[in-house]
């Protein structure tokens, strides 16, 4: 089936605590809230078998691998790879954050906000871009591990590796595998000893690439990343239906919450009761609005808005279909469908680009009509969510096979200066709530 990839930033550290630039400077360890980390991850991946690991040898990411890798339970070790070592920060090493600002004002706002551009001069006068130099660290290190691990890209199976290393290095393993530029290195976060999981198929040499969960650190017993400044959206797709249970395409016909979609929306309740939300939003349709009810019963008083913009998909005459029916009618639109999205219009149905004008508008209606410490709820459908994380990605409307959103997942987008400044990716996908790191949610039909 697949090579998955859980990635996992290393613990906190000294330097982390402190707020000192660490770079690929091997000065900072794990503080003592970091080996608890460590281990925390290691017990939340204790039923997940491992192929093999690899981490960063610089010391705070190979000890967060050995101790993860010991709660796990498993006799496998992680091997050093300088192919995972931080971005080089040589100039700034150790210095605080404030220093940095006060000594390096004009860099300091270069590295905020167009990170690719920051210049750094060696001993020798020669000039780098640290970010630049970084995503070509990436690739080349993703290409060593695809032509290790080429059988379990293309295997039936599921083969899983571990991947210890930092902030840095991750992001750029990230955006490297979505085909993102590194001006894109901004729109996501990871958190200390959080876990991603990715899946990769096909072909070793263009894999297929899925986000299946990004910055999971509910086994930390975090919940969500904590917010910073400016506003919030936390979006979540309705829980399941009897439909997508037997695989069936839904699209605009009003199928309501089975018994286990209703005990996600209870799951997602119980996830999200300590959040403080001010206003709600939901599809018009009745899944959606009812996952969105049941959030909300925790937070009483915060009205919740319909609107027609997050309808799901219309399907067509697709919808009530399953698969194997529409292979029967209608096969060379569903292998389009599968291989590129874009260009089918299903009968009299939607194209994936008219879902994406429309939701996208809607969110953007949405987030600017919130005040800077305002968090809204906004209740939807798979494709409508995968459009939305496809645009607030850098990706386009083609990709959203490259998105999972599963029954009940939750994902959080942050507009830290302001939403004219565009989205940073908080978390994608997250199901603990419903159960483990791994989403095992119906895998329905899209």
């Amino acid at each position: 089936m697949s090579l998955r990839l859980v990635l996992v930033r290393h613990g906190l550290s000294t330097f982390n605590t402190e707020h000192r630039i660490q770079g690929r400077d091997d000065l900072s360890s794990l503080t003592a809230e970091g080996h608890e980390q460590a281990r925390r991850t290691g017990e939340a991946l204790r039923d997940l078998p491992l192929a093999a690991a690899y981490c960063s040898p610089l010391s705070r990411a190979r000890d967060t691998a050995r101790e993860l890798l010991q709660a796990q339970g498993t006799s496998l070790q992680a091997t050093a790879n300088d192919g995972l070592l931080e971005i080089d920060l040589t100039p700034w090493t150790g210095l605080l954050r404030s220093e940095l600002r006060q000594t390096f004002p004009e860099e300091e706002r270069r590295w905020r906000e167009a990170p690719e551009t920051l210049e750094f001069s060696r001993p020798d006068g020669s000039c780098y871009r640290p970010l630049e130099e970084l995503m070509v660290q990436s690739r080349d290190w993703l290409n060593g591990l695809l032509r290790d691990h080429a059988e379990a890209v293309t295997s039936a199976s599921t083969s899983t590796v571990l991947v210890v290393a930092h902030n840095g290095i991750l992001r750029c393993l990230l955006l490297t595998l979505l085909g993102l530029p590194a001006r894109e290195f901004r729109r996501l976060r990871l958190d200390n000893a959080s876990v991603s999981v990715l899946n990769l198929s096909g072909s070793a040499s263009d894999p297929e690439v899925q986000i299946e969960s990004l910055n999971g650190t509910v086994h930390l017993g975090r919940g969500l990343p904590a917010k910073g400044d400016g506003p919030r959206l936390l979006l979540v797709r309705h829980g399941e239906t009897d439909w997508n249970r037997q695989g069936r395409f839904q699209g605009q016909i009003d199928i309501p919450l089975n018994a286990n979609g209703l005990a996600q929306a209870q799951a997602a309740r119980s996830f999200l009761a300590d959040q403080s939300l001010q206003r709600a939003y939901t599809s018009s349709m009745s899944r959606p609005r009812r996952t969105a009810e049941v959030i909300l019963e925790d937070h009483p008083g915060v009205p919740l808005t319909s609107t027609d913009g997050l309808v799901e998909i219309g399907h067509g005459l697709w919808e009530g279909c399953l698969e194997a029916e529409i292979a029967e009618r209608w096969p060379q639109l569903l292998a389009d469908w599968k291989r590129a999205p874009e260009t089918v219009l299903m009968p009299e149905g939607e194209t994936i680009q008219h879902v994406s004008d429309r939701s996208l508008h809607t969110w953007d209606v949405i987030a600017a009509s919130l005040d800077h410490e305002e968090t809204a709820l906004v209740v939807a459908h798979d494709a409508v969510n995968k459009t939305i994380l496809c645009g607030l990605l850098g990706l386009r409307p083609a990709d959203i096979w490259a998105i999972k959103q599963g029954n009940g997942g939750v994902t959080v987008i942050d507009y830290p200066h302001g939403v004219a400044a565009g989205a940073v990716v908080s978390c994608l996908n997250l199901t603990a709530h419903l159960g483990g790191v791994l989403d095992r949610t119906a895998a329905g039909a899209l």
